[in-house]
Formats: structure tokens, sequence, C-alpha cells
């Protein structure tokens, strides 16, 4: 879901005090740490710390059978997720950030469920303030909680989404992501973003606020004050020929026009690479998606050359009318 839908407008912020107060019609209501009694808020952060626990020493299986009934029956990702991060885990600790809790009332799910916890200014969201949007949310009441995790290999986000069943609270869904990327976070990227700005390089000073802000958002359901103000900074950044907003991009490569859906930033490794994503009418053929892939990073990095000092590697992802795709990546030297 783009980040704009998931923003406050002004007039929602200056009758937020109203909307309050008329939760009980909406059946949404969000506690944050600080509003919550101990006795409540313990049991939600300990089930977080105790999904980390399992999850640095691999112990899928105990975290499998504590999942909700949809995630324990496709917990695939989720395994390979935790896999992919033994090695952050090893020697870690983790500290729980925040706790919030929120209560979808009502008896059928929501189309769209948002939550709005803390206490909003006239301007919007403060240092304390967080929105939560989920779609297609059953009705009950829920936890987030987000854990900062150190070890030798860096800082990581480990976030669980928890539901209470009976006592208990299970787990729904989990991010774990990179707090900072090769020694830098959040701060960095923006910072070398307005130096891209200020040098011309638009494309890269795009891309670098949207890993600032994916590295400051611990999941992507979540908006705070940091997320809104680098979303409205990279917005004054957005190049016109770059896809975006759900609009398609052209990029002649080969002879042929492709429609690129999507170009950002992502961590592989310890690698920042740059994915594009582009429409193909079949990838069935894995040759020919291979050839395609690797002329569109061609093409791309020919028009944009400021992209190969960049980032270390490409991934050319072409994705049929289905959304089946077919993926290759390319260290940025090996491109020619």
């Amino acid at each position: 879901m783009n980040l704009a839908s998931r923003r406050l407008s002004v007039l929602v912020i200056l009758t937020y005090a109203l909307l309050a107060a008329c939760v009980g019609a909406s059946g949404q209501s969000c506690q944050t740490s600080s509003e919550m009694d101990v006795a409540v808020r313990q049991p939600i952060a300990a089930a977080g710390q105790r999904f980390f626990d399992w999850a640095a020493k691999g112990d899928v299986a105990s975290m499998r059978q504590s999942a909700i009934p949809s995630l324990a029956g496709a917990f695939g990702n989720a395994e390979s997720l935790v896999k992919a991060h033994q090695a952050d885990f090893a020697g870690a600790t983790a500290t729980v950030k925040s706790v919030f809790l929120l209560d979808a009332a009502g008896s059928v799910p929501l189309p769209r469920a948002q939550f709005y916890c803390g206490v909003f200014g006239k301007n919007g969201q403060t240092p304390g303030s967080a929105e939560f949007d989920f779609e297609s949310l059953p009705p009950g009441k829920y936890a987030v909680v987000l854990l900062d995790v150190n070890s030798a290999k860096g800082r990581t986000n480990f976030s669980v989404i928890l539901q209470q069943a009976g006592t208990d609270w299970k787990l729904g869904d989990l991010y774990i992501e990179p707090a900072a990327i090769g020694g830098h976070d959040s701060e960095w990227f923006a910072a070398r973003a307005r130096e891209y700005k200020a040098k011309g390089q638009t494309h890269n000073a795009w891309l670098f606020l949207i890993q600032a802000r994916s590295l400051v958002s611990p999941i992507p359901i979540m908006s705070t004050l940091a997320t809104d103000k680098l979303y409205d900074e990279a917005k004054t950044m957005q190049p016109a020929d770059f896809p975006a907003d759900g609009k398609t991009a052209d990029l002649s490569a080969g002879g042929s026009t492709y429609k690129l859906t999507s170009v950002f930033p992502q961590t592989i490794g310890s690698d920042l690479d740059l994915v594009v994503r582009y429409q193909s009418a079949d990838v069935s053929n894995t040759n020919k998606a291979y050839e395609t892939n690797v002329a569109v990073m061609k093409a791309l990095v020919t028009k944009y050359p400021e992209l190969r000092d960049t980032f270390a590697g490409m991934v050319a992802r072409a994705v049929d009318p289905s959304g089946r795709d077919y993926g290759t990546l390319l260290a940025m030297k090996d491109i020619k």
C-alpha cells in the first residue's frame, strides 16, 4: 500500500480529538506503552521477547506452534526470514523499544483498520505517536512489539504482530529489517540524498530517501513523525521518469520498450542493490527472460549512469500478468 494513503489529512488531524471521542463507533482503538497498565504491558512485551529468543535459536518449530492458524499453516516465508538472519542474531541482545495494544471491535473483518496511537498535534504526528494501517483485519485484540537487536553484525529491527487468544498472545506476523546498512543509519542515507540532490543526481537522491524511510520504519504498515517527514521530502525529489504511486515508466532496451512498475533499493547480504520490476507478457521461457532482464539492467544504467557508482548490484524482475516473475541479479561491474 502507498504510504500516502496512510497519512492523515489536515482535516483529520484537526478533528482528531472528536474522532477519538467517537472511537466506539469506529471500533478501533490503540494504547501506547505509557498508556497501558504494567499488568497489561508486561505479558505482551514478554511474548515479543519470547519470539525473538526462539528466532535467535532458530527454533521455528516453537514459533509455528505459537502462531495463529493462518500463519502456522503457511509458515514457509517466516521460517526463511528467520533462517536468513541467523548470523545477525549470533550473540545478540534484544531490547523491547515499544509496545502497542490495538483493539478491533466488532463481529466481521474490517476491510481497512486504522489505529492512531498516542498524541497527534495540529500538524499531524508527534515524536511519540504512530499510525498502523491493516487490510482485511478480523475483529480481536492485537499487539505490536518492536525490539532493537544489537550484535557484532550491527543493529536489526525485530518486530512482531500478535493476536490475543484467551490469555495467550499468538504470532500473527513477523518482520526482521536492518536498522543500518554498512554501519549507516537512516539519518546518513537522508544526508547523502540531500547531497545527491545538490549535485543534480535526482534519481539517487530519491532512492536514498526511500532507503532512509525504510530504515527508520520497522514495519511497513506503521508510520511515524519520522517516516512522514521523509515521505514529504521524498515527494519533492520524486523523478517524473521513474515509476511511482502506481504509475509505470517506459524504458527503451534493445529495440523494445518496457514498462517499469517499480524501482527501489534493497539490501542483499551486506550490499545495497537496486531492484527494477517491469511488465512481461510471459516468463516461462527462462532463457529469454534472463536476456531481457540483462537488457533492462543495461538500459537503466545507460540512461542513468549515476546509478553505477551508488549501488553494488542490480536485480531485474520480469513479472507476467498472473504475477509470476523471473529475477536476475548482477553486480554493477558485470552489467556491460
